[in-house]
């Protein structure tokens, strides 16, 4: 799904309105109606629905909003703020149906004395400004947003918290901006939905399609999409029926160390369960009957080391090599991936603490394989790209890291974000809280280790690979819920997650 910026989203509405063609008060009935259709299954037609309409299109929402769900015998206030400035023939008339029904009450609001008391077991419905705001609010819009988030009630904004934009939110003024429990975002998500900062202030958010113009949206360039079931599907390939395990590659997975025997085998774990056809994993030597017992399918590579990853010889066999997790990050290891990025020059998977090594030996960048994915949590980035502001700061700066190297970077968090060397940038939709949990990052590992083997391109490997991670999680959340589910369980899932999407 392809995600816009504010300003892309308004030409898109206006492309709707001319060549559907539909007229904006049509439009904007529409997105009511969506509205209305979440609403009803949501809100007690016995609580007190205080909605709020400011002076733009986002307030034009919440009016027509108000005249459905006072149709159908909602308790509801409708209050305008700084509605006397408005002339508008389109507001004049959502207006007018509004009116058509006594039980809606409806108030002007000019100044502080005008906002009303809201209790807390009622309901506020919010449209006091649209995803075109450029600027913090201020005066009587930020004396409103205070009452309702001091109020209690339950709070729903229409498209975007009112106060929030759109993009980035460098410094976010607690007192400016709406706390809600339910965003309902219209067509699109939108870019900071997918950032911590401003999460807080969106709670739970869901897509209402309200039928833009396809072809428009097919024909607007963005850099920014957000990866869904349908996507996925559409790069994996079906097994040939006579296929055999070389077909589907030779993957080295090089994990471990003394007292992180458990990253070799949970990324091992993922790569078997994404499809690798023949996985052998290279090990110190400790490690060597924990991995046997453990995962018996993979073959196993014995380091001279006892304890840590010093090198591996013979390397040309494999389709495709992961690195980093579990290895340390001791001199000899340090060496042992020079060594390797030296003399493999195939797309590789890069993770963990391959990645620590990698930042505190900076020249190591310049060795990577154009096409390889590497994998950081944040902190992890921040050592290899530098510090950023804020998630978007460090969305840009993955982007940047990403078509300067030629290689695919996976920035794990809430939304995964995978950018690619052609400049887009994609959101997992997938996966869950429960997924903070030790060892999860070594399966992804694994997953996209086995999906490049398999003769994915680096770009497909990656973005399959974090959402069928994170659908696994979804599904291990089934079982296990939040707090209790641990990395193994996500491993165990992949099956039923590929079984899900079909394949």
């Amino acid at each position: 799904m392809k995600i816009f910026t504010s300003s892309q989203i308004a030409l898109i509405d206006s492309f709707t309105i001319i060549n559907e063609p539909v007229s904006e008060t049509d439009l904007i009935k529409r997105a009511a109606r969506k509205l209305y259709d979440w609403l009803k299954t949501e809100v007690n037609k016995k609580q007190q629905i205080f909605v709020f309409a400011g002076p733009g299109n986002n307030g034009n929402d919440a009016i027509a909003l108000t005249s459905i769900l006072a149709a159908r015998d909602f308790n509801c206030k409708l209050f305008l703020i700084k509605n006397r400035t408005l002339k508008s023939e389109l507001r004049r008339e959502l207006l007018g149906e509004a009116y058509l029904f006594g039980s809606v009450h409806v108030t002007d609001i000019e100044n502080e004395r005008d906002i009303p008391e809201i209790s807390s077991d009622a309901v506020v419905v919010e449209g006091i400004f649209g995803i075109g705001l450029n600027r913090c609010a201020e005066g009587i819009f930020c004396q409103i947003i205070e009452k309702i988030n001091n109020s209690g009630a339950r709070v729903i904004s229409i498209d975007l918290p009112s106060g929030l934009l759109s993009e980035e939110n460098v410094n976010p003024e607690n007192n400016s901006i709406i706390w809600a429990n339910n965003t309902l975002t219209f067509e699109f998500p939108k870019l900071c939905m997918f950032f911590k900062e401003a999460s807080p202030y969106i709670g739970k958010w869901n897509v209402l399609p309200i039928g833009l113009h396809s072809e428009i949206i097919e024909k607007t360039d963005t850099m920014y999409f957000m990866l869904t079931e349908e996507l996925i599907v559409k790069e994996l390939k079906p097994r040939d029926k006579f296929a055999h395990k070389g077909n589907f590659g030779y993957s080295l997975l090089i994990a471990g160390s003394y007292g992180m025997g458990g990253a070799a085998v949970l990324a091992a774990k993922g790569a078997m369960r994404a499809g690798a056809g023949v996985l052998t994993v290279h090990i110190p030597k400790l490690l060597y009957q924990i991995l046997q017992i453990s995962v018996p399918e993979a073959i196993c590579s014995v380091d001279w080391s006892e304890s840590v990853f010093t090198g591996i010889e013979n390397i040309e066999a494999y389709s495709a090599i992961a690195v980093g997790p579990g290895i340390g990050k001791s001199p000899e290891s340090s060496d042992g991936l020079r060594k390797l990025l030296k003399a493999n020059k195939k797309p590789m998977v890069i993770d963990a603490d391959a990645l620590n090594i990698i930042a505190s030996e900076r020249d190591l960048i310049d060795l990577i394989p154009e096409g390889s994915v590497i994998t950081p949590h944040p902190g992890e980035f921040a050592r290899i790209a530098g510090e950023t502001e804020n998630s978007y700061d460090a969305v840009m700066k993955q982007s940047e890291f990403s078509q300067k190297h030629n290689i695919v970077v996976v920035l794990k968090g809430a939304h995964t974000s995978v950018a690619t060397p052609d400049g887009n940038i994609f959101f997992n939709s997938t996966g869950n809280p429960g997924m903070a949990t030790a060892g999860s990052g070594d399966v992804l590992t694994g997953i996209i280790l086995a999906l490049l083997s398999q003769g994915y391109s680096s770009k497909v490997a990656a973005i399959a690979g974090v959402f069928i991670h994170g659908l696994a999680g979804d599904i291990a959340l089934e079982a296990n819920g939040e707090n209790s589910m641990i990395a193994g369980d996500i491993a165990a899932s992949l099956g039923a997650a590929f079984k899900r999407i079909g394949y």
